[in-house]
């Protein structure tokens, strides 16, 4: 199934993109994370990230499905 993934700011610059779209059956948010994480090497773990389902915040426990547009949110600093 296809995902559209969203990286904000650190999770961009260290993916190189701001949007993909992935392939593939996750059993819940957490592990699309994982699998994205090993893939791009993210230094962010899951517990520093926000993550948005179809933008709407979710739960990492949701369960993807065909077509979401799923956004791994890190921390925002200002100054």
């Amino acid at each position: 199934m296809p995902l559209t993934l969203l990286y904000f700011a650190q999770l961009a610059d260290e993916a190189g993109v701001s949007q993909e779209t992935v392939h593939g059956d996750y059993p819940d948010l957490a592990a699309l994370y994982a699998a994205q994480r090993a893939r791009h090497d993210f230094s962010l773990s899951q517990a520093q990230l926000r993550v948005a389902r179809n933008q709407t915040f979710a739960a990492w426990t949701d369960i993807p499905a065909d077509g979401d547009e799923i956004a791994f949110i890190p921390p925002v600093s200002g100054g």
